[in-house]
Formats: structure tokens, C-alpha cells, sequence
């Protein structure tokens, strides 16, 4: 895929890019948002960029990138780009945005690199960002065309026909295309981007798990972002959708995407999620208890309290259902009597699993890393590990 010639240009030059990739960034995503302020009222998470996760993201998938192209030039990294380009088909990114990502993202390696960016150098990651460009965005018109949508206009118009408080901080909506058009199809797993319009005039959109399948409609929840110290304000849209949004209101929905699905089959699943990285694993679950599936199931899932925890009274339910379920709940301040095996954050290094699971996991950053590694320890193969970030991915790359 890489030419020679670049290739050992991008061996040289890899550590002293990726050691400067954070400024680059940084000095990319000024000099983007001066030129094209649009792009952050409508498209881009301004908390994200407020609190630098969506530079982090960007890092570390131009730097995994190059580095897969070095230790795999006969392989395309397919796993990562399928996570990116299922992102963007939901926010309708087009072709065009890579040339304009292109023209400031060059800019600001020159700035940042000064005069060790010479025009060997220059092609070389060139070569690098247009191979990565161009395969998502053939991709993303795959996407675009198996859904249905027009590349860009993913967006339509939705009327809330529901609205269900799940907990204190979990709301979950209904929508329904407000042209009459039928209800998208979708994959337990998949996610919708939702647009709204802001006290300010910004058009901000987040994207929301699909945590259910009702009939012609299409449901989402959200929990209400409380802001801190460390992580930053208030989540402007989820405030947004929690107080404002009610039954009869419009919002913009896009058609579903997301590549973290429910796979078809008969072998052990595992469903492990923590917090509202439960609301994926609901529809999974309701996905296999209306099909009557046979197959194991295990689910894992940690929360604060049993209160806390959305969903839980339609997963015990739902679980019953099924011939071969069980679930393993851990709560870190547990309401009644509750065993104290299960008090605590989530452990899977004792939880039974079946030969030739498949885990499906989907939670904050550390739960994940904390999954993953003890499935890894129990033997469980990489590629049977299947997570979903909520955000933009910093761990993207790094499988």
C-alpha cells in the first residue's frame, strides 16, 4: 500500500511526529475552526474539543495508521477504519471535508516541524493521509449507499412520539420520521447521530446507542453529562434533550451506523458494560429474548446503585426469558442486602464463560481497559472482543 521510498521516510520521521502529533493537532484544529467556524457550531463536539479528547482521537488514529502501514504493508487496517467511517457516515461527512482536513492539517505539521518537514517528508505523509483519506471514503459511500442515504444528508426530521424517565439521569426517546417514510432498519449495537438546535444558534450533534426496538419508531436514551473539575461543564445536549426536548417536538435523527453489532449465530455471547454502556447491551438482549435464541448468554454490568442502573427491571425480566442467561451485577454502593462478592467495581476473572465466547463490551475508557485485559488473561482471543466508546475513541489503534 505505501511505497517503498515513503515508507522508510515515514520509519524516520514517525517519532518525531508522533511525539509532536498532540501541538499538531492542537494547531490544526485552530487553524480549522478560523477558517471554517461553521464546522464547530454544527459538526464538531465543542466540549470534546474544549476538553482536547477529540485531538487525542485524531492522534492516535493518523499515528496508528502510519504505524500499521509500517508493520503491515500488505494489510489494510480495516477494523480501524470501519470504526471511523461508520462515525462519519453518521455525522454525513463528505468527500470534500478531506481536502479541506488535508489543506490546515499540512499546515499545521509545517508550523509545528518547522524545516525538518522537507519535501521528501511532505510527500511522504501525504501519501500516508490520502491512503487513509481515500479508503474511508469509499467506505463511508458503501455505508451511505447500503443505508439508503445521501452522502451528507444523513440528517432528517424526526417527531418525538415518547418520552420515558428510565432513572434520574437515563431519559429515553421515540422518534419517528416526521415525512412518513418507514423506520430505518438497524442492528442491535448501532447507534444515531441527533442534531439540536442550541440556545446560542450552534447546531450541535451527538451520537445515542439504540437501546431498544419498538415498534415504527426508532428509541435512544441519554443520560444527563454532569460536568466536573476534571472532565469538564455540563454536556450541552443532553441538558439540551433532558429539559427541553418533549412528546410532539422535532428533533434531527440520522439513519443508524455503528460496526459493534449483535453477530448472528449460536455460540456464548458475553454482554459487559458499566454505567450507560448498558443501553447497547439492552437492545442486544431484547434483540435475543424476542428471537427466542438458544445461545448462552452471560451479562455483566456494573453501576452505582441499583437505582442507577437503567434498564435493569426489563434485563432480569428479559433474561428470564431466555433458556441459558445469566447476569452478574455489581453495584458500588448497593442499596439492601446485597452480597459482598458483588459490591464494588466489575470483575470478570471469576464469571463463568462458555468455550468460543464472544464478548461485547461498552462503558467508560478504564472499564474497558480493565475488560479487555482480563478476558485477554482468560483466554479469550483479541478478535472476540468487541467494544463501543462513548465519544470520540482514544484508545482507537490500540487493540
Amino acid at each position: 500500500m505505501l511505497s517503498e521510498k515513503s515508507a522508510g521516510t515515514i520509519r524516520a520521521t514517525l517519532p518525531a511526529v508522533g511525539g509532536a502529533i498532540g501541538e499538531i493537532t492542537r494547531t490544526f484544529y485552530d487553524r480549522l475552526f478560523t477558517a471554517h467556524p461553521a464546522l464547530l457550531r454544527d459538526l464538531f463536539n465543542r466540549g470534546n474539543q474544549a476538553s482536547g479528547e477529540q485531538q487525542q482521537a485524531l492522534a492516535g488514529s493518523i499515528a496508528a495508521f502510519a504505524t500499521a502501514l509500517l508493520d503491515h504493508p500488505d494489510t489494510r487496517p480495516d477494523a480501524m477504519l470501519a470504526r471511523i467511517a461508520h462515525k462519519h457516515a453518521s455525522l454525513g461527512v463528505t468527500r470534500d471535508q478531506y481536502a479541506i482536513v488535508h489543506t490546515h492539517l499540512f499546515a499545521a505539521i509545517a508550523e509545528v516541524l518547522g524545516d525538518a518537514v522537507t519535501d521528501e517528508v511532505a510527500a511522504a505523509w501525504d501519501e500516508v493521509y490520502w491512503l487513509m483519506a481515500n479508503a474511508l471514503v469509499a467506505l463511508e459511500a458503501r455505508l451511505y449507499a447500503e443505508a439508503g442515504a445521501d452522502p451528507g444528508a444523513t440528517l432528517r426530521d424526526h417527531v418525538v412520539i415518547a418520552r420515558r424517565e428510565e432513572t434520574d439521569e437515563v431519559t429515553t426517546f421515540l422518534v419517528r420520521p416526521a415525512d412518513g417514510a418507514p423506520v430505518p432498519a438497524f442492528r442491535p449495537g448501532q447507534y444515531v447521530s441527533v442534531q439540536v438546535e442550541l440556545p446560542d444558534g450552534a447546531h450541535q450533534i451527538r451520537q445515542y446507542s439504540l437501546s431498544g426496538a419498538p415498534a415504527d419508531a426508532l428509541q435512544f436514551s441519554v443520560k444527563r453529562v454532569l460536568g466536573t473539575p476534571a472532565q469538564g461543564p455540563d454536556g450541552e445536549v443532553s441538558h439540551h434533550l433532558h429539559d427541553r426536548v418533549r412528546e410532539g417536538d422535532t428533533l434531527r435523527v440520522a439513519t443508524p451506523f455503528g460496526d459493534v453489532t449483535l453477530a448472528d449465530g449460536d455460540g456464548p455471547v458475553l454482554l459487559a458494560s458499566a454505567g450507560i454502556g448498558c443501553t447497547p447491551m439492552a437492545a442486544m438482549v431484547e434483540h435475543l429474548a424476542a428471537t427466542g435464541s438458544k445461545r448462552p448468554v452471560t451479562v455483566v454490568h456494573a453501576d452505582r446503585t441499583q437505582r442507577t442502573h437503567a434498564f435493569r427491571a426489563e434485563l432480569l425480566r428479559q433474561l428470564a426469558v431466555l433458556p441459558d442467561a445469566t447476569a452478574h451485577l455489581w453495584y458500588e454502593a448497593p442499596e439492601g442486602d446485597w452480597p459482598a462478592d458483588r459490591t464494588g467495581r466489575a470483575d470478570l476473572t471469576a464469571v463463568p464463560l462458555a468455550p468460543g465466547t464472544t464478548a461485547y463490551l461498552c462503558g467508560p475508557l478504564p472499564f474497558l481497559r480493565t475488560a479487555r485485559t482480563q478476558l485477554l488473561e482468560r483466554g479469550v482471543p483479541a478478535a472476540d472482543i468487541h467494544y463501543e466508546v462513548f465519544g470520540p475513541d482514544l484508545w482507537l489503534g490500540q487493540d
